[in-house]
């Protein structure tokens, strides 16, 4: 697997055997980083940037209020549409009166960063595709599917939890 971004310059690009490659390492974006990487892998590149405007005005990340969502019907309704929206133009968006403790989202958020700073050994037994087990990590969840792979590793789980007691 080319990791330095050759690979963007040469005609003979196998993007299939760069996503097996990378795959196959089971130590996702983290792992590129440890080895040192100083360009974003080609899997990782847009293939047409003629799309981009470069006098776009300033991007600003979807917020999504989930205030009052349990009380009132219309704003429920309200609050799906955004989410569609934020989806349908950005893929993501942030959430804000969601009633998840602080504490909660810092325990996560230290949980994934402990995580991260283990064992290249450690991490690959959590490395998964298997969408049936319970908890498991996964590199670029559409990594075969889509025409640019997704940067972000994802840590996946089946089970239920209970946030509010």
């Amino acid at each position: 697997m080319v990791i330095n971004g050759a690979s963007a310059i040469q005609s003979d690009y196998d993007r299939k055997a760069e996503l097996k490659a990378f795959d196959e390492t089971k130590t996702g974006v983290k792992g590129l980083i440890d080895a040192g990487i100083t360009e974003v892998p080609r899997i990782f590149l847009i293939p047409s940037p003629e799309n981009l405007n470069s006098e776009q005005q300033e991007l600003i990340l979807p917020t999504i209020d989930l205030q009052g969502i349990n009380e009132d019907p219309i704003r429920q309704k309200e609050v799906v549409e955004k989410v569609k929206d934020a989806l349908e133009r950005w893929g993501f968006f942030q959430m804000v009166n969601h009633g998840i403790p602080i504490s909660v989202l810092e325990e996560m958020i230290k949980g994934v960063l402990d995580f991260h700073e283990k064992e290249t050994e450690v991490k690959k037994q959590w490395y998964t595709r298997d969408t049936n087990g319970k908890t498991r990590v996964v590199h670029s969840i559409d990594l075969y599917a889509t025409p640019v792979t997704n940067w972000p590793d994802s840590y996946c789980t089946n089970l239920d939890y209970n946030l509010t007691s």
